[in-house]
């Protein structure tokens, strides 16, 4: 990190150094969000399941020139069809039948907002999906649109030809919450928290860990460095030994020195 006209910048280097410094910490936060994710994604949020049908709706023609041009109104009326599967004319009797059928604690609103329809372009079949919090509610509900939807085309618009194509099977298989999703966006926020602290530490963290800040940011001389020793170190072990052997010796000249000497007889 360097300083230049009161701007803070950052090279490479020295953030791939903080990185490096607490990379297990920030490992650790990864695995943090993971396991906070996944849990959620078990014990907080209520799995879903989804179910859909097929219909063709089309009218009878006897000859090619007539089938074209009803099939072409078919593929206008599609948006109709759509529109009218959503409404209370269709929901109001399936509602009333799954009530019966599956004991269905939802409201008309909430069995709107549960089902979608669509189709592919240029396509006469209309696709109903259906998701709910119960698998075989969710097939349940769709067939019984399907069933409903059959009856009243047929008066509400002189369509005379309504196909199930394939009824609603039950999908045991959930479509959200998607684990996978969570799971990522879980490391995903774990390794952000784990950078965040690591650079927050960093720079907070007043302690000068190099003599060039003190000669090149402040100005100052650099005269010596004083080493501290941790007790608990090697080399703090080895510096008592040396500073033993030093008194040892100094005592056996003090010894030397102070013993007189005899005189032969």
């Amino acid at each position: 990190m360097t300083k230049k006209d009161e701007t803070t910048l950052l090279d490479i280097g020295y953030v791939l150094l903080i990185l490096k410094k607490n990379i297990i910490s920030i490992f650790i936060w990864a695995i943090v969000g993971l396991v906070a994710s996944l849990g959620i994604v078990f014990f907080f949020i209520e799995p879903k399941y989804s179910s859909s049908i097929d219909i063709l709706v089309n009218q009878k023609a006897n000859n090619a020139q007539v089938q074209y041009a009803t099939q072409q109104a078919d593929l206008q009326a599609i948006n109709t069809y759509k529109d009218v599967l959503t409404k209370p004319i269709i929901l109001t009797p399936v509602l009333k039948e799954i009530k019966n059928t599956d004991n269905y604690q939802g409201n008309l609103n909430s069995l709107a907002k549960s089902i979608k329809v669509s189709n592919q372009t240029n396509s006469q079949v209309v696709t109903v999906t259906v998701t709910d919090k119960n698998a075989y509610v969710a097939a349940d509900i769709a067939n019984t649109v399907g069933k409903v939807f059959a009856k009243k085309v047929k008066k509400m618009m002189q369509v005379d030809n309504v196909t199930i194509v394939s009824d609603a099977k039950v999908n045991s298989r959930p479509v959200s919450p998607n684990k996978k999703l969570f799971a990522l966006a879980g490391v995903v926020l774990g390794l952000f928290i784990g950078v965040a602290i690591a650079f927050i530490k960093e720079f907070t963290d007043k302690t000068i860990k190099d003599s060039s800040f003190l000669t090149d940011e402040l100005g100052l001389t650099n005269i010596g460095s004083v080493y501290h020793l941790d007790i608990n170190e090697d080399d703090y072990g080895a510096v008592k030994v040396i500073d033993r052997n030093k008194i040892s010796k100094n005592n056996s000249a003090e010894e030397k020195i102070s013993t007189p000497r005899r005189r032969r007889v």
